[in-house]
């Protein structure tokens, strides 16, 4: 009888045992492919990242003025080399991403909108797109010790924004951009003329006065000044006796000057950019006894984001996405 009672006590033991053993095996097993799972959706989820899909701008072809030469690149392997181009490399990382940004809507905004370039998307030139420069042509500029260093700066900035561009209702914008605004950028409309956009208006950037960028002058003698009007117009005549033979008669909301008497003619601030090689429209005249001075502020034409105010404001804390906000109004970053 004792054994019957010590054989059934064993039964109910191993009945009460055994169930547990095995859910715990189960509950192990199930963990392992649990955490498999995730690490395989990680996994997934990085190539996702790095294999970012442009749809119809994963290339672009660029046109190589110097050699007249159509290459197919990559299109954020082609922004490495227009940020790296337009931008020096030792600005702010947000001031980078920015440039980076602004690069890619530009180039998509002329892809949407007919390249002028047959065959080709876009040019290596900044006097018609944007500026362009090869890794090797680039690295051979920088300081050796820095090259790697700056190079990765901008492959990071470019990724930073990957499938990023600026949108207003819907569209790309005319990214335009130049590099000092002089504390406050300008309209299209007094540059180029026409509508204009209405993302681009007069902002003011505080902090742009610190660059070397900020002010320039010329000094002209009395006889290249004659020179260089009379290459634009046969019939230029000045008194020079008169002290108002040189007289800027009106400026534009942004401080730039719109209208210029100059002798016998009367031409606009973008004209006397061009004939005497100023380095913006921002500027006042003196005459003097044997010379005229142009005193200028600001490089370029001062449309869109100011290279140096994005850099001023990366300094002050600004992030690319308010960069961008605070040069382009009423536009959206979104992914394409």
């Amino acid at each position: 009888m004792r054994k019957i009672i010590i054989y059934f006590f064993l039964i109910l033991l191993a009945i009460f045992f055994i169930p547990v053993i095995f859910s715990k095996e189960f509950y192990k097993e199930e963990k392992i492919t649990s955490s498999s799972a995730e690490e395989n959706s990680a996994e997934q989820n990085n190539t996702q990242l790095s294999e970012y899909n442009y749809n119809n701008y994963t290339t672009i072809r660029l046109l190589h003025n110097k050699t007249n030469e159509i290459e197919e690149v990559n299109l954020d392997e082609y922004l490495c080399n227009v940020v790296s181009a337009e931008m020096p490399a030792n600005f702010e990382m947000e001031a980078l991403k920015a440039q980076a940004l602004v690069a890619r809507t530009y180039t998509i905004y002329k892809i949407s909108n007919g390249s002028k370039h047959e065959g080709a998307d876009i040019c290596d030139s900044s006097n018609c797109c944007q500026a362009w420069i090869s890794k090797d042509d680039r690295f051979a500029k920088w300081e050796e010790a820095k090259r790697e260093e700056n190079w990765n700066k901008i492959v990071s900035a470019v990724n930073s924004t990957v499938g990023k561009i600026i949108m207003y209702e819907g569209k790309p914008i005319n990214a335009f951009f130049h590099s000092n605004s002089g504390g406050k950028t300008e309209m299209p409309i007094n540059v180029w003329g026409g509508s204009g956009y209405p993302y681009l208006q007069v902002v003011e950037t505080a902090g742009e006065n610190s660059y070397t960028q900020y002010q320039s002058e010329v000094v002209l003698s009395k006889e290249e000044l004659v020179s260089k009007m009379k290459e634009k117009y046969s019939d230029f005549e000045i008194n020079f006796e008169d002290k108002d033979s040189i007289q800027i008669t009106e400026f534009t909301d942004s401080n730039r000057v719109r209208t210029l008497k100059i002798g016998n003619k009367n031409i606009s601030g973008v004209e006397a950019r061009s004939i005497f090689s100023l380095k913006s429209t921002n500027f006042l005249v003196n005459l003097e006894e044997n010379n005229i001075r142009f005193e200028v502020i600001g490089y370029g034409h001062g449309v869109g984001m100011s290279q140096t105010g994005a850099d001023a404001l990366a300094k002050q804390g600004k992030t690319y996405e308010e960069i961008i906000k605070h040069f382009y109004i009423g536009v959206d970053i979104v992914n394409i």
